[in-house]
């Protein structure tokens, strides 16, 4: 059973209650840029600093124990220039992680496995998971991906603000709506599935989203997003890409940016969410904050600590408290058990 480790300041008893017993997991967040690029000590407690909670300054290990999380997804993020060392960044990140967890743990552990995850909560400990955004970091192939994915990481994003080898972006440097997956992108889309490596779709463009869901033979991701039946905004998701998603077993996680949501407080998370469950059901629908990812986020929401508010306003539109387990944790969790990690690559 996860363990309160601080004192909780948000949400209701009802609210705390359910993140006890089903400790979240957010499928995206980008502090470990800013630990690698400023010094940003997740160890400690912060605030944010600019107005309306904007840009980063909201995660950190005392605020994820305050918000009852049960898991976190980190976001290795590198300039989209091979050349200029993307993999090198995404490795000092990944020590960045393990040095916290050297420092403090009692109180977060890096995880693969939903097995690893649920040790980690029974432990009260945060589960500290690893994801790449971009493809860029591994246009050395086979190989970069395998040393990644050696070092734990549990997905890789195909695209993200730029083109490169695999894919095109929704937006952003080189975008081409009518290109579709590479055949580099076809083949690094099979390494991942070999080596337990979910494939993120968040930021590929439409075409190239499309065809690597026809292509997937086991469930994809999409880490954050917003969702265009629900809001439309050139980095939603439309109704054929949800059902693509939800076609291979995949899992949609929500972000909680204003700008993409297109209304406030964290009822507008939830009007996304509830767009899902209304196509395709609520096994594939989870939490992508985007976190630390230069967003502004929904007010009630302003940093991980406040995610009991976002249970509550679950609750307040009458979900079931099963419903809610499937959100905060259950989906992510499947989704972990129907990717398995290698037994060779543990």
């Amino acid at each position: 059973m996860f363990r309160m480790n601080r004192t909780t300041r948000y949400g209701s008893a009802a609210a705390r209650e359910l993140h006890r017993l089903y400790p979240p997991i957010d499928l995206h967040g980008d502090s470990l840029l800013w630990a690698s690029l400023i010094g940003y000590d997740l160890g400690r407690s912060h605030r944010p600093f600019l107005p309306k909670s904007a840009w980063f300054r909201q995660v950190d290990l005392p605020r994820l124990e305050d918000g009852l999380v049960g898991g976190q997804f980190f976001g290795l993020v590198s300039l989209p220039r091979p050349r200029l060392s993307c993999l090198w960044a995404v490795n000092q990140q990944i020590d960045r992680l393990d040095d916290l967890c050297r420092r403090h743990p009692k109180r977060i552990v890096k995880v693969r496995t939903c097995e690893e995850a649920a040790t980690a909560a029974d432990r009260g400990a945060l589960a500290a998971f690893l994801g790449v955004e971009g493809a860029h970091a591994v246009e050395g192939g086979q190989d970069d991906l395998y040393r990644l994915a050696r070092r734990g990481i549990r997905y890789l994003g195909l695209a993200h603000f730029s083109a490169n080898r695999a894919c095109r972006p929704a937006m952003g440097l080189g975008r081409r709506d009518r290109a579709g997956l590479t055949r580099f992108g076809q083949a690094l889309l099979r390494d991942c599935e070999a080596l337990g490596v979910i494939v993120d779709l968040a930021h590929v463009n439409r075409r190239g989203f499309l065809e690597a869901c026809r292509m997937a033979r086991r469930p994809v991701l999409v880490s954050h997003t917003g969702i265009s039946g629900a809001y439309r905004h050139w980095r939603n998701i439309d109704d054929a890409q949800v059902r693509a998603v939800a076609s291979t077993g995949g899992v949609i996680g929500i972000i909680f940016s204003a700008g993409f949501l297109g209304g406030s407080g964290p009822a507008a998370v939830v009007r996304h969410m509830e767009h899902i469950i209304g196509l395709v059901g609520d096994d594939h629908v989870a939490l992508g904050s985007d976190y630390d990812g230069m967003i502004v986020p929904v007010s009630g929401l302003s940093e991980i600590s406040m995610l009991p508010n976002l249970t509550d306003a679950m609750l307040d539109r009458g979900w079931r408290s099963e419903r809610i387990g499937k959100v905060l944790r259950g989906n992510v969790m499947r989704l972990l058990g129907d990717v398995p990690v290698p037994a060779n690559m543990i």
